[in-house]
C-alpha cells in the first residue's frame, strides 16, 4: 500500500512538474483536449438527435434576427468579413513570415497546423453533420456550405490561440499575459457572435467550433512542444559510441 502511495505521488508531481516534457504542460494540455473534445460530443450529439439544444437554437436565431439594426448589421459583416477564410490565411500567412524571420521554428508548425489543419477538419466535420443552416425569408447572408461547426469560429480560435500562447511565452509578466488571453477570447467569442447575429449560424454551430478548435489547438500545441522538449533533451544529452 505505502509502495502505491508513493509511486502515485511521484506520477502527480511528474504529470504536474514545469521541467520535462512529460509535466505540467503535457498535462494541460491533455486535460483541454479531452474536456473541448467531451463538449464537442455532447453538443454534435444534441445537434444530431435534435436535442432540446436545438430548439433553443431555433428559438434564439429567430429571437436575434428580430432585433436586427442596420448599424450593428454593418459592424458585424465587418467583423465577419475580416475573419473569412481568406482573411483568417492572410494573417495566419503574416504571423507565420514574423515567426519565419525570428526563428522561432516550433511556433511556426504550430501556427500552420492548427489554423490550415484546423480549417480542413472543419470542411470534413461539416460534410458528416450535414447540419442546414438557419433558414430566414430574408437572409442577410446566403451559403451552399453546411453550418455544424461553424468555420469562422474554429479558425479565429485556432489562430487567436496560438497568438495567445506565443504572447504568454513571450511575456514574463502576468498582467500581460492576462490581457493577452482575455483579448484572444473576446476576439473569439465576437467572432462568433458576428456569425449568428448575421444568420449564418445557430448558437450550437458556435459552440461546437470554440469546442473543436480547442481540442485541435490543445493537440497541436501540445504535441509540437512535446517534440521539441523531446528533440532539445537529445541534443544536450551526450552521443553514445
Amino acid at each position: 500500500m505505502a509502495l502505491r502511495f508513493v509511486a502515485l505521488t511521484s506520477f502527480l508531481k511528474a504529470r504536474l512538474s514545469r521541467e520535462g516534457y512529460y509535466g505540467l504542460r503535457l498535462t494541460i494540455g491533455a486535460l483541454l483536449l479531452i474536456g473541448a473534445t467531451w463538449l464537442f460530443g455532447l453538443i454534435a450529439e444534441d445537434v444530431l438527435s435534435g436535442a432540446p439544444l436545438t430548439l433553443s437554437d431555433v428559438r434564439f436565431s429567430a429571437w436575434l434576427h428580430a432585433q436586427h439594426q442596420q448599424a450593428l448589421i454593418r459592424v458585424m459583416l465587418v467583423i465577419t468579413h475580416l475573419h473569412s477564410m481568406a482573411a483568417v490565411g492572410l494573417l495566419t500567412t503574416t504571423f507565420a513570415l514574423y515567426l519565419f524571420r525570428r526563428r522561432h521554428r516550433y511556433w511556426l508548425i504550430a501556427l500552420l497546423l492548427a489554423v490550415f489543419g484546423g480549417m480542413f477538419l472543419n470542411v470534413v466535420l461539416k460534410n458528416i453533420f450535414h447540419r442546414a443552416r438557419p433558414p430566414f425569408d430574408d437572409p442577410i447572408l446566403t451559403f451552399s456550405s453546411y453550418g455544424f461547426p461553424s468555420g469562422h469560429t474554429m479558425a479565429a480560435t485556432c489562430f487567436y490561440g496560438v497568438v495567445a500562447a506565443f504572447a504568454t511565452w513571450k511575456i514574463r509578466e502576468w498582467p500581460g499575459r492576462v490581457l493577452a488571453v482575455t483579448l484572444a477570447v473576446l476576439l473569439v467569442l465576437l467572432v462568433g457572435f458576428s456569425r449568428i447575429y448575421l444568420g449564418a449560424h445557430y448558437l450550437s454551430d458556435v459552440l461546437g467550433a470554440i469546442m473543436e478548435g480547442l481540442a485541435w489547438l490543445a493537440l497541436c500545441l501540445t504535441a509540437v512542444d512535446v517534440t521539441k522538449r523531446v528533440r532539445h533533451r537529445e541534443k544536450s544529452s551526450p552521443g553514445v559510441s
